[in-house]
């Protein structure tokens, strides 16, 4: 989950409310610039973090603040490394019942999060092996280039890294821009909040000039928590709010 300080206590976005918003941002990018397959590629957004379920998982710091995502550790140990293949193992699997385009491109995002942890675990390694095995074996069943898959991942990719930015409160102070990353079509886009709050990105992707996107957070009153089951009960009555970004063609 993401989480974010505020004066009351802790905002909280969960992983498949950020993935919403970054299939929104998606939806809006001009049609005749769309990768192929734009329905299914908007459905491996959409999903592509079906892995976390936060009420079920260890969510708390030694402190007992809720556990952002960027605190988990990445270093593979004999239980996490089995915990890891299921949770893995079912995302792909699951992706699979939407088709093959989808299944592909959630094993892409598979393979970009977890190669770092390769050589960590023989076992491991194995996984990420089949997992380029199996975007091979889709792209031939689906007669689709390489290239058409890389430009795909990379539309997802940029969906993804704009809608961490916006949840995460990543957008700089003072007009000044920031990269989001490069597009399908390999260009840099840049991000900047103008000083009435609208949100502008240069080059101008989108199919219109103006539109808005939101994703649900649970406010949380409290700063500490004693035990994940408080947290869970927190999170579960906490009231929502909606935090919305109106986007605008500079």
């Amino acid at each position: 989950m993401i989480v974010n300080a505020t004066p009351t206590g802790w905002e909280v976005i969960y992983h498949r409310a950020h993935a919403l918003l970054a299939a929104q941002l998606a939806g809006q990018w001009k049609r005749k610039n769309s990768p192929p397959r734009i329905y299914e590629t908007l459905a491996a957004i959409s999903h592509h973090d079906d892995l976390e379920k936060e009420w079920e998982e260890d969510n708390l710091t030694e402190a007992g603040a809720p556990k952002d995502f960027l605190m988990t550790n990445d270093t593979l140990t004999p239980d996490s490394t089995e915990e890891s293949f299921k949770k893995l193992a079912d995302l792909a699997k699951n992706a699979r019942y939407r088709g093959r385009w989808v299944a592909m491109l959630i094993s892409m995002h598979i393979s970009r999060l977890n190669e770092s942890k390769r050589g960590q675990c023989a076992a491991f390694d194995k996984f990420l092996d089949e997992q380029l095995e199996n975007q091979q074996h889709y792209r031939e069943e689906l007669g689709i280039e390489k290239d058409d898959t890389v430009a795909a991942y990379a539309f997802m990719q940029w969906c993804d890294r704009l809608s961490l930015i916006l949840c995460q409160k990543e957008l700089p102070a003072d007009e000044r821009f920031l990269e989001i990353s490069k597009g399908p079509d390999g260009k840099r886009y840049d991000i900047m909040q103008r000083s009435d709050n609208l949100v502008t990105v240069e080059p101008w992707p989108f199919e219109d000039d103006k539109f808005t996107v939101n994703v649900e957070a649970c406010d949380l009153h409290k700063v500490k928590f004693k035990s994940n089951a408080e947290l869970t009960k927190a999170l579960q009555t906490a009231p929502i709010k909606v935090l919305e970004w109106t986007f605008i063609k500079s």
